[in-house]
Protein backbone atom coordinates (compact mmCIF):
# COMPACT_ATOMS: atom_id res chain seq x y z
CA UNK A 1 0.00 0.00 0.00
CA UNK A 2 2.83 2.37 0.98
CA UNK A 3 4.57 1.79 -2.37
CA UNK A 4 1.30 2.38 -4.24
CA UNK A 5 0.90 5.76 -2.49
CA UNK A 6 4.48 6.82 -3.31
CA UNK A 7 4.09 5.64 -6.88
CA UNK A 8 0.81 7.57 -7.19
CA UNK A 9 2.38 10.75 -5.82
CA UNK A 10 5.38 10.40 -8.13
CA UNK A 11 3.13 9.80 -11.11
CA UNK A 12 1.04 12.82 -10.21
CA UNK A 13 4.10 15.05 -9.87
CA UNK A 14 5.49 13.80 -13.16
CA UNK A 15 2.16 14.43 -14.85
CA UNK A 16 2.02 17.96 -13.44
CA UNK A 17 5.54 18.66 -14.63
CA UNK A 18 4.72 17.34 -18.08
CA UNK A 19 1.58 19.48 -18.22
CA UNK A 20 3.53 22.56 -17.13
CA UNK A 21 6.17 21.86 -19.76
CA UNK A 22 3.53 21.29 -22.42
CA UNK A 23 1.80 24.51 -21.39
CA UNK A 24 5.02 26.50 -21.76
CA UNK A 25 5.69 24.91 -25.14
CA UNK A 26 2.16 25.64 -26.36
CA UNK A 27 2.22 29.27 -25.15
CA UNK A 28 0.50 31.40 -26.23
CA UNK A 29 -2.94 29.83 -26.62
CA UNK A 30 -4.93 33.07 -26.29
CA UNK A 31 -4.46 36.82 -26.91
CA UNK A 32 -1.68 38.65 -25.05
CA UNK A 33 -2.34 42.05 -23.49
CA UNK A 34 0.50 44.59 -23.79
CA UNK A 35 0.03 47.39 -21.27
CA UNK A 36 1.21 50.86 -22.33
CA UNK A 37 1.28 53.10 -19.24
CA UNK A 38 0.88 56.26 -21.33
CA UNK A 39 -1.68 57.79 -23.68
CA UNK A 40 -1.99 56.74 -27.33
CA UNK A 41 0.20 58.56 -29.84
CA UNK A 42 3.33 59.04 -27.74
CA UNK A 43 6.70 57.40 -28.31
CA UNK A 44 6.07 54.47 -25.94
CA UNK A 45 2.70 53.78 -27.56
CA UNK A 46 4.09 53.93 -31.10
CA UNK A 47 6.87 51.44 -30.31
CA UNK A 48 4.43 49.16 -28.49
CA UNK A 49 2.07 49.04 -31.47
CA UNK A 50 4.89 48.34 -33.92
CA UNK A 51 6.11 45.45 -31.75
CA UNK A 52 2.57 44.15 -31.13
CA UNK A 53 1.96 43.94 -34.86
CA UNK A 54 5.15 41.96 -35.47
CA UNK A 55 4.64 39.65 -32.48
CA UNK A 56 1.05 38.94 -33.51
CA UNK A 57 2.36 37.68 -36.83
CA UNK A 58 5.06 35.60 -35.18
CA UNK A 59 3.27 33.92 -32.26
CA UNK A 60 -0.10 33.29 -33.93
CA UNK A 61 -2.11 35.09 -31.27
CA UNK A 62 -3.32 38.69 -31.15
CA UNK A 63 -1.12 41.02 -29.08
CA UNK A 64 -3.53 43.72 -27.91
CA UNK A 65 -2.24 47.14 -26.83
CA UNK A 66 -4.00 48.43 -23.71
CA UNK A 67 -3.29 52.05 -22.64
CA UNK A 68 -3.48 52.57 -18.85
CA UNK A 69 -2.34 56.09 -18.09
CA UNK A 70 -1.56 58.06 -14.93
CA UNK A 71 0.96 58.71 -12.15
CA UNK A 72 3.95 58.98 -14.47
CA UNK A 73 3.47 55.44 -15.75
CA UNK A 74 2.90 53.87 -12.34
CA UNK A 75 -0.77 52.99 -12.84
CA UNK A 76 -0.26 50.88 -15.96
CA UNK A 77 2.92 49.33 -14.60
CA UNK A 78 1.11 48.38 -11.39
CA UNK A 79 -1.54 46.55 -13.44
CA UNK A 80 1.20 44.30 -14.80
CA UNK A 81 3.00 43.95 -11.47
CA UNK A 82 -0.20 42.57 -9.92
CA UNK A 83 -1.33 40.48 -12.93
CA UNK A 84 -1.33 36.67 -13.05
CA UNK A 85 2.23 35.63 -14.01
CA UNK A 86 1.25 33.51 -17.00
CA UNK A 87 2.71 35.51 -19.89
CA UNK A 88 -0.61 36.98 -21.00
CA UNK A 89 -0.15 40.43 -19.46
CA UNK A 90 3.02 42.30 -20.41
CA UNK A 91 4.37 45.82 -19.90
CA UNK A 92 6.27 48.06 -22.26
CA UNK A 93 8.73 49.72 -19.89
CA UNK A 94 10.69 52.95 -20.35
CA UNK A 95 13.04 55.15 -18.24
CA UNK A 96 10.19 56.19 -15.91
CA UNK A 97 10.14 52.63 -14.55
CA UNK A 98 13.74 53.09 -13.42
CA UNK A 99 13.28 56.69 -12.22
CA UNK A 100 9.95 56.55 -10.35
CA UNK A 101 11.10 54.43 -7.37
CA UNK A 102 13.47 57.27 -6.42
CA UNK A 103 11.08 60.04 -7.40
CA UNK A 104 7.85 58.99 -5.67
CA UNK A 105 7.62 58.93 -1.89
CA UNK A 106 5.28 55.92 -2.12
CA UNK A 107 5.20 53.36 -4.92
CA UNK A 108 2.33 50.88 -5.46
CA UNK A 109 4.84 48.19 -6.43
CA UNK A 110 8.57 47.43 -6.48
CA UNK A 111 9.84 47.00 -10.06
CA UNK A 112 12.85 44.95 -8.95
CA UNK A 113 10.65 42.57 -6.94
CA UNK A 114 7.37 42.56 -8.85
CA UNK A 115 8.49 42.68 -12.49
CA UNK A 116 10.85 40.51 -14.52
CA UNK A 117 12.75 41.92 -17.52
CA UNK A 118 12.00 40.01 -20.73
CA UNK A 119 13.77 41.88 -23.53
CA UNK A 120 14.99 45.31 -24.50
CA UNK A 121 13.55 46.69 -27.72
CA UNK A 122 15.33 49.88 -28.70
CA UNK A 123 16.91 53.10 -27.51
CA UNK A 124 17.44 56.65 -28.71
CA UNK A 125 19.66 59.31 -27.13
CA UNK A 126 18.63 62.64 -25.71
CA UNK A 127 19.88 65.72 -27.56
CA UNK A 128 20.85 68.99 -25.89
CA UNK A 129 19.09 71.80 -27.77
CA UNK A 130 19.81 75.50 -27.34
CA UNK A 131 17.76 78.53 -28.23
CA UNK A 132 18.95 80.26 -31.43
CA UNK A 133 19.12 83.44 -29.34
CA UNK A 134 21.66 81.93 -26.95
CA UNK A 135 25.21 83.07 -27.88
CA UNK A 136 26.82 79.62 -27.67
CA UNK A 137 27.68 76.92 -30.23
CA UNK A 138 29.18 74.23 -28.00
CA UNK A 139 28.56 72.71 -24.60
CA UNK A 140 31.85 74.21 -23.34
CA UNK A 141 30.62 77.67 -24.33
CA UNK A 142 27.29 76.95 -22.59
CA UNK A 143 29.04 76.02 -19.34
CA UNK A 144 31.34 79.04 -19.57
CA UNK A 145 28.33 81.35 -20.04
CA UNK A 146 26.47 79.75 -17.12
CA UNK A 147 29.50 80.29 -14.87
CA UNK A 148 30.05 83.86 -16.07
CA UNK A 149 26.39 84.79 -15.52
CA UNK A 150 25.10 82.69 -12.59
CA UNK A 151 21.33 82.28 -12.55
CA UNK A 152 20.82 83.79 -15.98
CA UNK A 153 20.18 80.53 -17.84
CA UNK A 154 17.32 78.08 -17.53
CA UNK A 155 16.26 74.74 -18.97
CA UNK A 156 12.82 73.48 -19.91
CA UNK A 157 11.30 70.05 -19.40
CA UNK A 158 8.04 68.20 -19.89
CA UNK A 159 7.57 68.05 -16.12
CA UNK A 160 9.36 67.42 -12.84
CA UNK A 161 11.04 64.03 -12.71
CA UNK A 162 11.12 63.45 -16.46
CA UNK A 163 14.37 62.49 -18.16
CA UNK A 164 14.35 66.02 -19.63
CA UNK A 165 14.35 67.50 -16.12
CA UNK A 166 16.89 65.10 -14.67
CA UNK A 167 19.25 65.51 -17.62
CA UNK A 168 19.37 69.23 -16.92
CA UNK A 169 20.04 68.59 -13.24
CA UNK A 170 22.74 66.10 -14.20
CA UNK A 171 24.48 68.77 -16.28
CA UNK A 172 24.17 71.24 -13.40
CA UNK A 173 25.86 68.78 -11.06
CA UNK A 174 28.62 67.62 -13.40
CA UNK A 175 29.47 71.10 -14.69
CA UNK A 176 29.18 72.85 -11.32
CA UNK A 177 26.61 75.34 -12.64
CA UNK A 178 23.07 76.34 -11.64
CA UNK A 179 20.56 76.68 -14.45
CA UNK A 180 16.97 77.10 -13.31
CA UNK A 181 14.44 74.39 -14.11
CA UNK A 182 11.23 75.45 -15.89
CA UNK A 183 8.69 72.57 -15.97
CA UNK A 184 5.98 72.44 -18.62
CA UNK A 185 3.01 70.14 -19.13
CA UNK A 186 4.65 68.00 -21.79
CA UNK A 187 7.79 68.37 -23.85
CA UNK A 188 6.02 69.78 -26.92
CA UNK A 189 5.06 72.88 -24.93
CA UNK A 190 8.74 73.76 -24.38
CA UNK A 191 9.64 74.22 -28.06
CA UNK A 192 7.92 77.58 -28.75
CA UNK A 193 9.62 79.15 -25.74
CA UNK A 194 12.97 77.59 -26.65
CA UNK A 195 12.73 78.98 -30.18
CA UNK A 196 11.72 82.44 -28.92
CA UNK A 197 14.51 82.52 -26.34
CA UNK A 198 12.43 82.40 -23.16
CA UNK A 199 14.01 79.00 -22.47
CA UNK A 200 17.80 78.65 -22.83
CA UNK A 201 18.23 74.91 -23.35
CA UNK A 202 16.17 71.74 -23.55
CA UNK A 203 17.14 68.05 -23.37
CA UNK A 204 14.78 65.99 -25.50
CA UNK A 205 14.74 62.64 -27.28
CA UNK A 206 16.30 62.56 -30.73
CA UNK A 207 13.22 61.67 -32.83
CA UNK A 208 11.40 64.70 -31.43
CA UNK A 209 14.43 66.98 -31.93
CA UNK A 210 15.39 66.05 -35.49
CA UNK A 211 12.82 68.10 -37.46
CA UNK A 212 13.67 71.26 -35.51
CA UNK A 213 17.42 70.75 -35.87
CA UNK A 214 17.11 70.14 -39.62
CA UNK A 215 14.86 73.19 -40.01
CA UNK A 216 17.46 75.32 -38.20
CA UNK A 217 14.98 76.62 -35.64
CA UNK A 218 17.12 75.35 -32.73
CA UNK A 219 20.80 74.57 -32.19
CA UNK A 220 22.04 71.09 -31.26
CA UNK A 221 24.93 71.32 -28.81
CA UNK A 222 25.42 67.65 -28.00
CA UNK A 223 24.08 64.11 -28.06
CA UNK A 224 23.86 62.30 -24.70
CA UNK A 225 25.21 58.93 -25.87
CA UNK A 226 28.55 57.10 -25.93
CA UNK A 227 28.88 57.52 -29.70
CA UNK A 228 27.76 60.13 -32.20
CA UNK A 229 24.32 59.59 -33.65
CA UNK A 230 24.03 58.29 -37.21
CA UNK A 231 21.16 60.75 -37.67
CA UNK A 232 23.30 63.67 -36.42
CA UNK A 233 26.89 62.84 -37.40
CA UNK A 234 28.09 66.46 -37.11
CA UNK A 235 26.80 66.91 -33.56
CA UNK A 236 29.40 65.92 -30.93
CA UNK A 237 28.57 63.80 -27.92
CA UNK A 238 28.34 65.53 -24.57
CA UNK A 239 31.25 63.32 -23.52
CA UNK A 240 33.33 65.02 -26.23
CA UNK A 241 32.42 68.30 -24.54
CA UNK A 242 34.17 67.14 -21.37
CA UNK A 243 31.54 65.10 -19.50
CA UNK A 244 32.66 61.51 -19.90
CA UNK A 245 29.81 59.74 -18.10
CA UNK A 246 26.93 61.83 -19.45
CA UNK A 247 24.41 59.35 -20.85
CA UNK A 248 20.70 60.04 -21.15
CA UNK A 249 18.58 57.88 -23.38
CA UNK A 250 14.98 56.96 -23.91
CA UNK A 251 14.70 53.19 -24.06
CA UNK A 252 11.90 50.68 -24.42
CA UNK A 253 11.66 47.10 -23.16
CA UNK A 254 9.18 44.37 -22.31
CA UNK A 255 8.59 43.23 -18.72
CA UNK A 256 6.31 40.58 -17.22
CA UNK A 257 4.94 39.94 -13.72
CA UNK A 258 7.46 38.32 -11.35
CA UNK A 259 6.89 34.58 -11.19
CA UNK A 260 6.25 34.20 -14.92
CA UNK A 261 7.66 30.77 -15.88
CA UNK A 262 11.22 30.93 -17.16
CA UNK A 263 10.23 28.96 -20.26
CA UNK A 264 7.67 31.61 -21.19
CA UNK A 265 10.11 34.47 -20.53
CA UNK A 266 12.68 32.68 -22.71
CA UNK A 267 10.16 32.14 -25.51
CA UNK A 268 9.02 35.77 -25.42
CA UNK A 269 12.64 36.89 -25.51
CA UNK A 270 13.36 34.72 -28.56
CA UNK A 271 10.30 36.04 -30.39
CA UNK A 272 11.10 39.69 -29.58
CA UNK A 273 14.74 39.29 -30.70
CA UNK A 274 13.50 37.68 -33.92
CA UNK A 275 10.96 40.50 -34.37
CA UNK A 276 13.74 43.09 -34.05
CA UNK A 277 15.65 41.29 -36.80
CA UNK A 278 12.67 41.33 -39.17
CA UNK A 279 13.39 43.87 -41.95
CA UNK A 280 10.05 45.67 -41.67
CA UNK A 281 10.31 46.07 -37.87
CA UNK A 282 13.94 47.11 -38.03
CA UNK A 283 13.19 49.68 -40.74
CA UNK A 284 10.30 51.10 -38.69
CA UNK A 285 12.54 51.57 -35.67
CA UNK A 286 15.38 53.11 -37.68
CA UNK A 287 12.91 55.48 -39.35
CA UNK A 288 12.04 56.73 -35.85
CA UNK A 289 15.78 57.17 -35.08
CA UNK A 290 15.62 54.21 -32.69
CA UNK A 291 18.48 51.74 -32.37
CA UNK A 292 17.29 48.12 -31.94
CA UNK A 293 18.70 46.44 -28.81
CA UNK A 294 18.42 42.66 -29.18
CA UNK A 295 19.71 40.73 -26.17
CA UNK A 296 18.87 38.27 -23.42
CA UNK A 297 16.54 38.84 -20.47
CA UNK A 298 19.66 38.83 -18.27
CA UNK A 299 21.10 41.67 -20.38
CA UNK A 300 17.94 43.68 -19.76
CA UNK A 301 18.03 42.91 -16.01
CA UNK A 302 21.60 44.22 -15.77
CA UNK A 303 20.72 47.29 -17.84
CA UNK A 304 17.64 48.05 -15.73
CA UNK A 305 19.49 47.72 -12.42
CA UNK A 306 22.16 50.12 -13.72
CA UNK A 307 19.48 52.61 -14.84
CA UNK A 308 17.78 52.50 -11.42
CA UNK A 309 21.06 53.10 -9.61
CA UNK A 310 22.18 55.89 -11.93
CA UNK A 311 18.90 57.80 -11.84
CA UNK A 312 18.62 57.39 -8.06
CA UNK A 313 21.86 59.35 -7.73
CA UNK A 314 20.58 62.08 -10.05
CA UNK A 315 17.23 62.35 -8.23
CA UNK A 316 18.98 62.56 -4.86
CA UNK A 317 21.42 65.23 -6.06
CA UNK A 318 18.71 67.33 -7.73
CA UNK A 319 16.11 66.99 -4.99
CA UNK A 320 13.49 66.36 -7.69
CA UNK A 321 10.03 65.25 -6.61
CA UNK A 322 7.00 64.01 -8.53
CA UNK A 323 4.42 66.60 -9.56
Amino acid sequence: MYYKIIYGLAAGMTGAMLCAGAGAQAYPTKPIRLIVPYAPGGGVDIVARALAQELTRRVGQQVIVDNRTGAGGNIGSDVVAKATPDGYTLLIASPANAINPSLYAKMPFDPMRDLVPVALIATTPAVLLASPALPVKTIKELVALAKAKPGSLNFGSGGSGTTEHLAGEMLNAQAGIKMQHVPYKGGAAVLPDLISGQVSIFFVNQPFALPYIKAGTVKALGVASDERSVALPDVPTIAEGGFADFRVSVWYGIMAPAGTPKEIVAKLNREIVAALAAPEMRDRLLAMSLKPLPGTSADFATFFADEMSRWARVVKTSGAKAD
